[in-house]
C-alpha cells in the first residue's frame, strides 16, 4: 500500500509539472517514424519491421502487413531446401564412406557407382550452398524492405501535389515553356 502511494505521488508531481503549453505542443507535433527502428525490428524478428511500418501508416494507406506471410514463406521454402540438401549430402557421404570400407551400399544409391556417388555428393553440396545463400537473400531483402518502406511512411502523396507544363511566350516574341508546380494549394511557376 505504501508503494502505491509513492507511485501515485510521483505521477502527480510529474503531471503537475507539465504546463498546458507543453502538453499542447506534444499533441501538435508530428512524431517522426524512425527507419532505423524498423530495420532493427526486422533484423531481430523477420517481418516485425513491416508490421511496425503498417501500424505507423495512416489508415487509408496501410498495406504493409501482406508482406509478412511472403517473408515467412520465402524463409520456410529456402530453409526446407537447405535441410533437404544437407541431409541428402550427408547420406551420400555416408554411403560413399561405407563403400570405401567394404560395406553394402544404401538402397537409394545402389544403382550408382563410386564416381556417380561423388558427382551426386558435389551436386547436393552446391545445392546446399545455394540454399544458404537463398535464406540469406530472403532475410536481407526483408530487412532492406522494412527500411525503405519506413522512409515512405511519412511521404505525402496528396492531390494537392501536381505539375503542369504548358507553352508560353516570354517577353513579346520569345517562345518558352511554363512549368507550374502546385504544393499544398500554393502555386509556384518557372519559365524556360
Amino acid at each position: 500500500m505504501h508503494r502505491i502511494k509513492i507511485v501515485v505521488f510521483f505521477l502527480g508531481c510529474c503531471l503537475t509539472s507539465w504546463s498546458q503549453d507543453e502538453l499542447t505542443q506534444e499533441v501538435d507535433s508530428v512524431k517522426k517514424h524512425p527507419p532505423k527502428k524498423a530495420v532493427i525490428l526486422s533484423a531481430c524478428v523477420p517481418g516485425a519491421g513491416q508490421i511496425y511500418n503498417h501500424i505507423a501508416m495512416p489508415k487509408g494507406k496501410r498495406k504493409a502487413f501482406w508482406k509478412v506471410p511472403l517473408i515467412y514463406a520465402g524463409l520456410g521454402a529456402t530453409s526446407y531446401f537447405l535441410i533437404q540438401n544437407q541431409l541428402t549430402q550427408k547420406a551420400l557421404k555416408t554411403d560413399y564412406t561405407n563403400r570405401q570400407n567394404g560395406g553394402t551400399p544404401d538402397a537409394r544409391w545402389a544403382q550408382f557407382d563410386d564416381d556417380g556417388i561423388l558427382t551426386l555428393y558435389n551436386q547436393y553440396l552446391t545445392k546446399r550452398d545455394l540454399s544458404i545463400l537463398g535464406v540469406g537473400a530472403v532475410y536481407l531483402i526483408q530487412v532492406v524492405d522494412a527500411g525503405i518502406e519506413a522512409h515512405f511512411v511519412d511521404f505525402d502523396v496528396s492531390e494537392d501535389l501536381s505539375m503542369k507544363i504548358s507553352p508560353t511566350i516570354l517577353g513579346l516574341t520569345s517562345p518558352g515553356v511554363k512549368v507550374q508546380f502546385n504544393f499544398h494549394k500554393k502555386e509556384t511557376s518557372a519559365f524556360f
